[in-house]
């Protein structure tokens, strides 16, 4: 008997190529696409927006498992996703700190609430079009490995993933470059095989997120505190409407005059202060990482070298990562790193293996 496999559909090519794939190879391919918020919450224009979660991305979906012949669902997760993943996004703002709602919205919904899903309509396995690898090990432990192309490799955003979902979970694509995947859609037909892609955040859906953080606060009788913009000398340089909408090394949209450029170099949450300052002071060579959850490595090993990466699209750096306790490890770099930024994923390589990941504290 085939397996079974529930494959989530955003609306885009590379999903679409996923779930073919996984029909070319024998697999019984069942469609989702996740609904994953609501226009009353977020804002934006229903009809014009093309990213996930849109009708034209639901009809996409539905075109594309007609054309494979596989059965198609949507998926009403938006509660979750709300209280799991946009809640969570905003609150990490107002704290100061910088969030990836990607990591979040893969650990907590993709690979949970789908997973619960998938489990209810008899599936074997979920799949998902990331660029990357899923391994078993010698060693017993399932792991992640960089996508073949380099310039879509998405190992970054799963370092959230645990061993059970990784063992359930199937990624056709990782060993193929974009531009192969337009190719073979458009060798099939496939509805999407020419849509362009989105890298920003689904549910901000204008890229403004000064704009979303303040509506979406507003509809909850919530607003933001005004503050100053303190040099780091002490000299008061302005004034601001909210921590939130500022991050570390941000250097536009500061609205004050000074001789040299000058840039975010921390938050105060406390005394609603955003403190600026020189580039230079931007680089550090340590951070201490928390909510790890280890991957192909285990804390038990103790202090070992990694190639380490603070943010999605950042050239890894040399690093010691020794850990402090099952969940935490401290961080230092052979060479300083710009911007670290509280709230950031910090993701441990060794080569081309995801060993693990965590938030920066």
């Amino acid at each position: 008997m085939s397996k079974r496999v529930l494959v989530a559909m955003s609306g885009g090519v590379d999903s679409s190529v996923a779930a073919l794939l996984l029909k070319e190879q024998g697999y019984e391919v069942i469609g989702a696409h996740m609904k994953l918020w609501d226009f009353v919450d977020v804002g934006g224009d229903i009809y014009r927006d093309g990213r996930c979660c849109t009708l034209d991305s639901i009809t996409d979906c539905r075109f594309v498992c007609d054309a494979i012949g596989a059965p198609f669902y949507v998926l009403n997760l938006s509660a979750h996703f709300r209280d799991t993943v946009i809640d969570n996004f905003v609150s990490e703002y107002r704290s100061g700190r910088t969030p990836n709602p990607c990591v979040r919205c893969n650990s907590d919904v993709k690979w949970n609430a789908f997973l619960r899903k998938a489990q209810e309509l008899g599936c074997d396995y979920i799949a998902t079009g990331h660029y990357a690898f899923i391994e078993h090990g010698t060693n017993g432990r399932f792991f992640v490995r960089k996508g073949t192309d380099a310039t879509r490799d998405q190992s970054y955003v799963l370092w959230g993933v645990t061993q059970e979902a990784l063992s359930r979970t199937l990624m056709p694509l990782g060993g193929l470059l974009k531009s192969k995947v337009r190719e073979i859609a458009h060798q099939h037909g496939l509805r999407t095989a020419a849509k362009p892609e989105s890298r920003e955040i689904c549910f901000v859906v204008d890229n403004n997120y000064r704009r979303f953080l303040s509506d979406f606060e507003q509809k909850r009788g919530r607003q933001f505190e005004p503050g100053e913009i303190v040099h780091e000398s002490g000299k008061v340089l302005g004034r601001h409407e909210g921590t939130a909408f500022y991050t570390i090394g941000q250097r536009k949209g500061l609205g004050i005059s000074h001789p040299t450029p000058l840039y975010v170099q921390r938050i105060d949450v406390d005394k609603h202060e955003v403190v600026v300052g020189d580039n230079d002071g931007l680089y550090k060579n340590e951070l201490v990482a928390e909510q790890i959850n280890w991957v192909a490595a285990s804390p038990d090993e103790g202090a070992f070298e990694a190639e380490v990466k603070i943010r999605y699209l950042h050239q890894p750096g040399r690093a010691t990562v020794t850990p402090l306790t099952a969940n935490s490890a401290r961080v230092i770099f052979s060479d300083k790193q710009r911007a670290i930024s509280p709230g950031q994923s910090v993701v441990f390589y060794d080569g081309d293996i995801l060993l693990g990941g965590g938030l920066i504290a």
